[in-house]
């Protein structure tokens, strides 16, 4: 099994200020991983460091086999999908949805006088039908709602077939049908052999889907905990990282949590 992420004692500070660390953890292929903590936890800067965005003050991050600082981090950039609130803001308003997809092919946004095969534009109907979006293939992305937004930015994601897929909130802002819809659809994604490595970052326990396989819980930039899920998102775990007494229950693989 290879390694797919891999931080060994990695610190990030900020005007003096350590912001992350220190952080050990290695990342396999095939995982399915959370990380979650309370605002200030740390979360995006895991997240940016994942992303080859920024690289650590010290310590040694690799991703997908290749050590950041002795890599050409724009080569390795497209083997990774994203989905950020960042990249949302980037689209066109006027872009069709499906060239939303499509465009990822080339990592770019906006579609200009690039070409596309037809594997090229099967693939992309194929990802919107697993997101639920297909019969918005033909809409402007402008005049999506949030969470029809989400969807076809994670279709946008999974277009290179990356080996590492990193999802930042992707059921928030979402209502109750649209983020059962979609966590359905992450359940599906997780449970697909072929699909990519994936962590998702989130704020809260019910949004993460089941078939999540490993948990990094942060507090104020430190690790509470790390490992396989049921040991991380335990009451005692919760209650350090969010400063107050959390009961935790599991129904369906799904986890849930409420303040005592």
């Amino acid at each position: 099994m290879s390694k797919i992420l891999e931080f060994s004692n990695v610190n990030v500070f900020r005007g003096g200020k350590k912001i992350l660390g220190p952080l050990s953890l290695q990342i396999n292929e095939g995982e399915r991983w959370v990380v979650l903590g309370p605002n200030g936890a740390g979360k995006t800067t895991f997240f940016q460091l994942a992303g080859t965005q920024i690289h650590p003050t010290s310590g040694t991050t690799s991703v997908l086999g290749e050590t950041l600082g002795k890599v050409d981090v724009f080569e390795l950039r497209p083997r990774i999908g994203f989905m950020t609130y960042n990249t949302t803001d980037q689209i066109p308003f006027d872009e069709k949805v499906i060239d939303v997809v499509l465009t990822s092919t080339y990592a770019i946004f906006g579609r200009w006088e690039e070409e596309y095969d037809l594997w090229d534009e099967s693939r992309a109907m194929g990802l919107l039908t697993t997101l639920g979006v297909r019969d918005l293939a033909s809409r402007l992305f402008g005049t999506l709602s949030d969470g029809e937004k989400k969807r076809a930015m994670i279709a946008r994601a999974l277009m290179p077939n990356p080996e590492l897929l990193l999802l930042d909130e992707p059921a928030a802002g979402l209502d109750l049908g649209g983020r059962e819809d979609l966590l359905k659809r992450l359940t599906a994604l997780a449970n697909d052999l072929l699909a990519p490595s994936t962590i998702i970052i989130t704020h809260h326990i019910e949004e993460i889907p089941s078939g999540t396989t490993h948990a990094l819980l942060l507090n104020d930039g430190e690790v509470v905990s790390v490992g396989e899920i049921e040991s991380v998102l335990t009451p005692e775990n919760l209650s350090n990282a969010y400063g107050l007494p959390i009961s935790v229950t599991r129904d369906g693989g799904r986890f849930f949590a409420r303040a005592l």
